[in-house]
């Protein structure tokens, strides 16, 4: 891809459909799917694992061995609830019915069979606070190194109140050199409250060989490479966003920016 800046190339079906292959990286993969009720998605995992995130809305998903009803409880990110969603190793077919109009993530990255279906949520994410001042933000971390069900994928969702920071101090994981840093690609999902709203963006490396800040709106996707990546929501504008990461390691270890380390230091 040209650009790290994405937008909806539809209002309605596949949204989204970001690959290996298009976004010139080696792991993460992201299709966003919208549905009105009764419309159907499906797929096969192949050589990759998945995880199906229900943003909004409810719809029924079967999968090669398992019937699991009908997952789904929130009808707006910006409930703050967190999300149902469903993880399936390689070599896995999938479809995704729509109860009601929905919003349906499929976050993939290579998988090696080491884990088998679960459900993933809501029981035992707890949206949590992190951060101060107007750097607070609060997270739903769906499957993050903690959770050990899958072999490549870290997903997790940030809600940032308007007029405040995140994915800030401004950090980088795109060594692999663990445990001082980990590579990880990673894509944001963004959402917009109200949804005429903006938010912003940068992407930037030490070196500034990549420096670019990206006026994101409602249902955009901004890619992640390399580099430091914070996010500002402006004052009137509430900012949800929803992390894929996926690298050689299934840890998520970073460094700051020199300019903000102080911060860091300062607190905690």
């Amino acid at each position: 891809m040209d650009s790290l800046h994405l937008k909806p190339t539809t209002n309605n079906g596949l949204v989204h459909n970001i690959t290996p292959e298009n976004a010139g990286w080696r792991y993460v993969g992201f299709d966003l799917h919208r549905l009105s009720a009764g419309q159907s998605a499906n797929g096969a995992t192949g050589d990759r694992e998945v995880i199906i995130v229900i943003v909004e809305g409810k719809a029924h998903i079967k999968s090669s061995e398992n019937d699991w009803g009908v997952l789904g409880d929130r009808m707006s990110v910006f409930e703050k609830t967190p999300p149902h969603s469903l993880y399936l190793p390689n070599d896995h077919e999938w479809e995704v019915e729509a109860s009601t109009e929905c919003t349906v993530a499929v976050c993939s990255a290579p998988g090696r069979r080491n884990y088998e279906p679960c459900l993933v949520g809501p029981d035992k994410i707890n949206l949590t606070k992190r951060g101060q001042g107007v750097n607070t933000r609060y997270i739903n971390n769906i499957a993050m190194e903690d959770l050990d069900i899958c072999d490549s994928l870290l997903v997790t969702e940030v809600f940032t109140p308007a007029g405040n920071w995140s994915s800030y101090p401004s950090h980088r994981h795109d060594e692999d050199d663990f445990p001082r840093i980990t590579y990880l690609e990673e894509t944001y999902y963004h959402r917009l409250n109200p949804e005429n709203g903006f938010g912003f963006q940068r992407v930037y490396t030490d070196d500034r060989s990549l420096d670019i800040a990206i006026p994101v709106e409602d249902g955009d996707v901004v890619l992640v490479p390399k580099g430091h990546h914070p996010c500002g929501a402006p004052y009137g504008f509430e900012m949800y966003y929803l992390n894929v990461m996926a690298g050689p390691l299934r840890k998520w270890r970073f460094l700051p920016a020199p300019e903000v380390e102080w911060i860091l230091e300062r607190d905690g």
